[in-house]
């Protein structure tokens, strides 16, 4: 519905305007399509680990926190290399598949690992190995796809529907769930299935983008040299700081389930409250970003996340939850594709996928390190000091961003 029509036969109908249809092109639709079967299959195992890791196997939250940071943390260290490659050989789609691949043959893995928590580490550090790989390439693709002026609403376009898929991963994991009598091997094993549906979709219908690189331009040297351009090194510090205070969804969904004593079946659904606003938000905040300035949206998206954490601490009304992961929601159709969109104009087009990767892999090391904190608060202080202290250090970044000199990607 999104799928770019023809400029020049636009015009020879006589319509000199820029519609909607025509600012997003298939290639972000195909990226959007591979994105939303694979968060069907990445989502059934979210959906499932946070119960199965802290009620299956017994894990207090500082143990969770730190397997939860490994698993936000370890695409970190493979970020910046999947980026650079991508551009230095010049294949974004070839290196964004093979990050596809390997998160797809991680989910064996989980089959293969069953209970043995350092083993489902392992395998969940290599799942997000791949994540790390493929997500700079992806974005690169969607940045050199789209024309400038439209970047907020592709990248709103192809995370809309890469949330659809968020959106289905939970049912089809309870559907599992429900038919294989609470087989979480079931789960892992559909899940793979999924996945390798979307290395395919991969392979078919999405165009790579090389472009007249100069492949001499193109090293380690020079995208460190990104840092100095004023611009980007704030985006990029700014993001990292916030990422610092950000708490994870697994937490975000841990608090819930204490609170209001969700039973384990329902569970899985926690997220579908999250990726359903998301769904709605993607594509009209990334117009809005276009519009009065992406920088301004990526800031209150984080304010909404803020209030979603006061509201976790506050009284247990039934409606509550509800509203809490509307701002969940919210916080991420206004920061995940908006971010990129306001890095991607900051970068030159040759090293544009390696200029993403340092954005979002100062962003994985912060969140990592979140987890990690946060684990560690609600071990020492209890849930409620915990959302507290995390929801005051957030607010305080974020009013310190926005009082700052301003970015204008």
């Amino acid at each position: 519905m999104y799928i770019a029509a023809s400029r020049t036969s636009d015009l020879a109908a006589g319509n000199h305007r820029k519609p909607a249809l025509k600012r997003v092109s298939a290639n972000v639709v195909a990226l959007g399509m591979v994105s939303l079967v694979t968060d069907v299959s990445s989502e059934m195992v979210t959906a499932v680990l946070p119960l199965y890791l802290v009620l299956g196997l017994g894990l207090n939250p500082l143990q969770f926190g730190l397997l939860d940071g490994l698993y936000a943390g370890a695409t970190a260290l493979v970020r910046v290399l999947g980026g650079h490659l991508a551009d230095r050989w010049r294949r974004l789609k070839a290196v964004a598949g093979f990050g596809y691949g390997l998160s797809a043959v991680c989910k064996l893995g989980l089959v293969a690992a069953g209970s043995s928590v350092a083993a489902i580490g392992v395998v969940l550090a290599a799942d997000r190995t791949g994540k790390g790989v493929r997500t700079a390439p992806r974005d690169a693709l969607i940045s050199l796809s789209s024309e400038p002026d439209a970047l907020g609403r592709s990248f709103g376009v192809h995370r809309a529907l890469d949330t659809v898929g968020a959106f289905l991963g939970p049912l089809v994991a309870m559907a599992v769930l429900a038919l294989s009598l609470g087989s979480y091997t079931s789960v892992f094993f559909t899940s793979f299935c999924v996945a390798a549906i979307a290395v395919l979709l991969l392979a078919l219908f999405v165009r790579d983008h090389p472009g007249g690189v100069d492949r001499a331009a193109v090293s380690l040297r020079t995208a460190a040299g990104l840092l100095k351009q004023s611009d980007f090194r704030r985006v990029t510090l700014w993001a990292a700081l916030l990422g610092l205070v950000t708490v994870g969804d697994s937490f975000v969904y841990l608090v819930l389930q204490r609170r209001w004593e969700i039973a384990a079946t329902f569970f899985p659904l926690l997220p579908l409250g999250t990726a359903g606003v998301y769904l709605v938000l993607a594509v009209p905040l990334g117009k809005l970003a276009d519009r009065i300035g992406r920088w301004p949206v990526f800031l209150g998206g984080h304010a909404a996340l803020g209030l979603a954490l006061v509201l976790l601490c506050g009284p247990a009304y039934a409606v509550i939850p509800v509203v809490a992961l509307g701002l969940h929601g919210v916080f991420y159709a206004a920061t995940d594709g908006v971010l990129m969109a306001a890095a991607g104009p900051l970068i030159p087009r040759d090293l544009r996928a390696t200029g993403m990767a340092v954005v979002q892999t100062g962003q994985a090391v912060a969140r990592m390190l979140s987890s990690v904190l946060f684990g560690l608060a609600w071990t020492l202080w209890d849930l409620r000091p915990a959302v507290l202290a995390a929801a005051g250090c957030l607010a305080v970044v974020a009013l310190a961003a926005a009082l700052a000199k301003p970015v204008r990607p």
